[in-house]
């Protein structure tokens, strides 16, 4: 984790909203999207949050004993995918949830950068798409419009292509 630094547009150490069960959510400051009805509108502008190192953030994490998951969201920490996949990394060995809200499909990380590319492999669900307001829909489970995917990362990467996450505790009853 060598000393990697994450602009920060805030952290939530104990949020139920950002996936199931009690996790932590760590907001990156800097999204290009912008997405019209954004619910972060001040995590938009880049470089304007807080510097926090990724070994500070493992070690607030670890530090809680009710978190067994953890959601990166923002902005966009896709923009910021180097440091964000070096936690990822070190949090999936500590045997943590991972999970990312993105803009960009899952198509476009895809073909996006290598280190876009590594943070991807190591999360376990994917929320994807931009947030559309003419799509809002406050009855989805962990999705603020109908365009926006709940997938299975693992599932996604070895088929080359989407796979939606089927567990309820994601998704609700099927």
């Amino acid at each position: 984790m060598d000393g990697q630094v994450i602009n920060l547009a805030g952290v939530i150490d104990e949020s139920i909203v950002d996936g199931p069960g009690i996790r932590t959510a760590i907001f990156a400051q800097g999204c290009p999207r912008r997405c019209e009805g954004c619910h972060n509108p001040q995590s938009h502008p880049f470089g304007t949050g807080t510097d926090c190192t990724v070994e500070e953030l493992y070690s607030r994490i670890r530090r809680d004993p009710l978190v067994h998951g953890v959601t990166f969201s923002g902005g966009e920490p896709f923009c910021q995918a180097a440091p964000f996949a070096a936690l990822a990394e070190q949090l999936k060995a500590a045997g943590y949830e991972i999970a990312a809200y993105t803009g960009y499909t899952f198509e476009e990380l895809l073909a996006g950068t290598q280190e876009q590319r590594d943070l991807l492999s190591r999360l376990d669900v994917l929320i994807d798409g931009e947030f559309v307001l003419a799509e809002r829909n406050l009855d989805l489970r962990f999705r603020g419009s109908a365009n926006q995917r709940i997938l299975d990362v693992p599932q996604s990467l070895a088929a080359g292509k989407a796979v939606w996450c089927t567990q309820p505790r994601w998704v609700g009853e099927m």
